[in-house]
């Protein structure tokens, strides 16, 4: 049974997900007047540095502190400018909150769906390994536990190795909204990665979808770096016939997007049929433009992606555009948490997914 001593932190970055999440485990638990978001303020100074004040007690609680560090649509005034937060700076809140406890929790539980710093998860010559530098300094605050989702790279946790670790995937999630809204796209269908390290993932969606999987071979120019990456001159696809087929796109993020998009292109003119873009983080780092020009271009057909990180209002309005709500499932692996039960079941989902992508297509 629950003790009900539970609290959840939530940063402003990810409020209207943190209060869904605090919907959902009311109606779990079949409650209708308790409260389980604690009120805290974050505030800056006018020079930038930050503070954060809790305002209820979590004495003897088991905290989970939510943070969105890709929410990029924070901002605050310093010297007179609006800025924007960067994941740093959100980061850096997380730390502060923890601080703002005192030492009084009885379990500090880290939400951060989007990994801090997971791209950079090995270290390649002289170079920083800024993520597991970052779960290291969480683990000497005293964070108990790490919930996050489609992390870049799970092996990070080798790091931390005494730190609690839990990475879950919204694959399951994602194909049960697809059978929901448009199940004849499983008849005919074909998976494909965008490039090697995607892979797993795409051979999860064609063992659930029951198909072949195909893979694109990204070339790089590694004698430079543009934002940080060696530049992709050139996609070789690798896999069986594509004409008339139905695809699927799977990776576990869209950046700038220019690279999927060249994807979704080579297979149009390879003769796909319908293209289906899926994905556990839609950033758009260089805004939704290109999308919006690709889609007017016929080169894809629809985008599936999560609430986990922040997503621009103004392209969840295209009915091409689907937001998979993830809040109900936190809030399951929250009340098992708090119930000392067994997470296995969240891990596990492929005979549940598989029932329900069946009964889709026989429909």
């Amino acid at each position: 049974m629950s003790k009900n001593d539970l609290a959840l932190l939530v940063l402003d970055n990810c409020k209207e997900f943190g209060h869904k999440v605090e919907e959902n485990l009311l109606k779990i638990r079949n409650e209708k007047d308790k409260k389980y978001i604690a009120k805290i303020t974050a505030s800056r100074f006018s020079n930038g540095e930050g503070k954060v004040l809790i305002d209820d007690s979590v004495r003897n609680k088991e905290i989970y502190i939510f943070c969105d560090v890709g929410n990029y649509s924070i901002t605050y005034k310093s010297r007179g400018k609006e800025h924007e937060m960067m994941p740093d700076e959100h980061f850096q809140d997380i730390k502060r909150v923890i601080s703002a406890t005192c030492g009084h929790a009885s379990k500090i539980t880290v939400v951060m769906p989007l990994l801090y710093q997971s791209r950079q998860h090995r270290r390649k010559g002289r170079e920083s390994l800024d993520c597991a530098i970052s779960l290291q300094e969480l683990e000497r605050l005293g964070v108990n536990s790490i919930i996050t989702f489609d992390a870049h790279d799970p092996n990070v946790i080798n790091a931390t190795p005494s730190l609690s670790f839990d990475n879950f995937y919204p694959s399951n999630t994602i194909i049960q909204e697809i059978a929901k809204n448009e199940p004849e796209i499983f008849e005919n269908a074909l998976v494909v990665s965008p490039d090697f390290g995607a892979m797993e993932r795409a051979r999860y969606y064609a063992e659930i979808i029951g198909c072949d999987v195909g893979v694109f071979y990204k070339r790089r120019d590694l004698s430079r770096l543009v934002n940080g990456k060696n530049p992709v001159v050139a996609h070789t696809y690798m896999g069986s016939d594509v004409k008339g087929k139905n695809v699927f796109i799977v990776d576990d993020m869209i950046a700038s997007g220019g690279s999927v998009i060249e994807v979704a292109e080579k297979l149009r003119e390879m003769g796909a049929k319908t293209i289906c873009i899926t994905c556990a983080f839609a950033l758009f780092t260089e805004g939704f433009d290109i999308f919006l020009k690709a889609k007017k271009e016929r080169l894809f057909d629809s985008i599936y992606t999560t609430n986990l990180s922040y997503i621009p209002k103004d392209i969840t309005k295209y009915d091409w555009f689907h937001d998979v709500d993830m809040s109900y499932l936190l809030a399951q692996i929250i009340d098992s948490m708090d119930k000392k039960e067994p997470l296995t079941k969240y891990f596990n989902r492929t005979k549940e997914t598989f029932s329900t992508v069946r009964k889709s297509m026989s429909n």
